[in-house]
């Protein structure tokens, strides 16, 4: 049920965290990967580490806040390996300022990466998806901060609360076309982009108002992606799947 053998997954902040995680595990799994991202150097690591494990993975340079450069690695990808008919959209930034102290380019910048670049890609893959007549899996990665408040995540969680109701308004277009759109939420997870924070006194302040008081691993959110990526969610869309230690049941 969770073998993704002859699918073609393209995977956005595939260079760390939960991005380099999705990939090896779809790798792992059967899938052709293109792992897209701005930094280079982070791309070809997972890259080397796929074809290491005797998976199949390019890298391809990607801004996904810009029109162009997402249809031109769409482009790529598809002549690499086929059809793009698994996206994960998981590229995505995060800021530290209260509201009050936010300026308006760093305010465009979260927005223009975790929610604009969310859409320009789901919309280059299902239009593709649907010139060809095939059916496919959208997961958005959206976070715990979509549905509960942290101080000095306005945007950040502004941007991850739009993208679960982007994902439904997606998924109601384009079911008919047979292409599922899903969020993955994860609550705090140690990556490189948290794993400071998680190891100060405030994070760890933080921790302990989570009902299973600790953050999570990216071990944790395999089975909720393999569930979405595959054919086991079949009759999924629209939905959001949780994985946070239930966080998301409070405020932190």
């Amino acid at each position: 049920m969770f073998d993704l053998a002859g699918h073609h997954a393209l995977v956005t902040g595939a260079g760390s965290g939960i991005g380099r995680h999705a990939a090896l595990i779809l790798a792992k799994h059967g899938a052709r990967v293109t792992l897209a991202a701005r930094r280079a150097e982070k791309l070809l690591d997972t890259e080397r580490a796929i074809v290491a494990a005797a998976g199949t993975a390019r890298a391809e340079p990607l801004d996904v806040a810009d029109e162009r450069s997402v249809a031109t690695a769409f482009a790529n990808a598809e002549q690499a390996f086929g059809l793009v008919d698994i996206l994960v959209n998981n590229a995505g930034i995060a800021g530290e300022k209260l509201l009050l102290d936010m300026d308006a380019e760093t305010w465009d910048r979260i927005i223009d990466t975790n929610l604009k670049g969310a859409w320009l890609c789901a919309r280059e893959a299902a239009r593709r998806l649907i010139a060809a007549k095939r059916g496919g899996s959208i997961i958005n990665v959206g976070s715990v901060l979509g549905s509960v408040v942290q101080k000095g995540t306005g945007p950040y969680a502004a941007s991850k609360a739009g993208l679960a109701h982007l994902s439904r308004a997606m998924a109601s277009e384009w079911v008919r076309y047979g292409i599922r759109v899903n969020t993955l939420a994860p609550g705090y997870v140690t990556t490189d982009m948290t794993g400071e924070y998680l190891a100060s006194d405030h994070g760890k302040k933080m921790l302990t108002q989570i009902p299973m008081r600790r953050a999570g691993t990216v071990d944790e959110l395999t089975g909720a992606l393999l569930l979405l990526a595959s054919d086991a969610s079949a009759y999924m869309t629209g939905g959001t799947v949780t994985v946070d230690g239930g966080a998301s049941l409070g405020t932190l």
